[in-house]
């Protein structure tokens, strides 16, 4: 019997709990880990700059959450509490994890929404769309550069289904693609009530 791929093994982010009091912070971060070292399935290259990044946000909110487990159970109420007592590194983490995961979450929605298009066009769009401004001109060069070197659609996509249905595939990552969405709207929608510009 052959091993299931990875991306069947992890936690989704559909999966994720949200209450009325926020997304758990544990599970976001156990399927923040997961989405990442999703990406270690394509090699190294374009996508480590982004994972490294990513990687560093998502260890600056695991951080704040193990100091202090008991008031951040959401990631809402991490950052409420972490901003009450005059901190602001997890929070800072948060904003941008949240931007970094809104950029790949809408990329994966355009490659899946656009089956026509090569993925750097996708990561292009979703550049655009989400991180060009907040950076410099010289910051935008460098990252259309970089876009262009993603892997082609056919490659990206055997790489990360790892053999798998193709169908269990494509409705698996909008499962995931979904789930992320949700989380990242209504961070974004938290985060910009007063703690930070996403």
């Amino acid at each position: 019997m052959s091993e299931r791929p990875y991306f069947e093994t992890v936690r989704s982010f559909a999966n994720v709990p949200i209450t009325e009091h926020g997304v758990d912070t544990a599970s976001f971060l156990e399927a923040s880990d997961g989405f990442v070292k999703l990406f270690d399935l394509l090699g190294s290259g374009v996508f480590g700059f982004v994972q490294a990044d990513i990687k560093g946000n998502i260890e600056g909110v695991r951080s704040r959450y193990r100091d202090a487990s008991e008031c951040s159970t959401t990631l809402e109420d991490l950052v409420r509490s972490e901003t009450s007592e005059g901190l602001r590194n997890g929070t800072a983490c948060l904003i941008r994890l949240t931007r970094g995961f809104m950029f790949l979450c809408k990329a994966l929605q355009h490659m899946q929404n656009d089956p026509s298009v090569e993925l750097h066009v996708c990561f292009k769009r979703s550049y655009d769309e989400v991180l060009s401004h907040h950076h410099t001109f010289i910051v935008r060069s460098l990252a259309v550069v970089a876009v262009r070197a993603v892997p082609y659609r056919r490659d990206f996509i055997a790489r990360i289904s790892q053999g798998g249905d193709r169908e269990k595939f494509d409705i698996e990552l909008a499962k995931w693609l979904s789930g992320l969405e949700i989380i990242v709207n209504r961070l974004k929608a938290f985060l910009e009530e007063g703690y930070g510009r996403v």
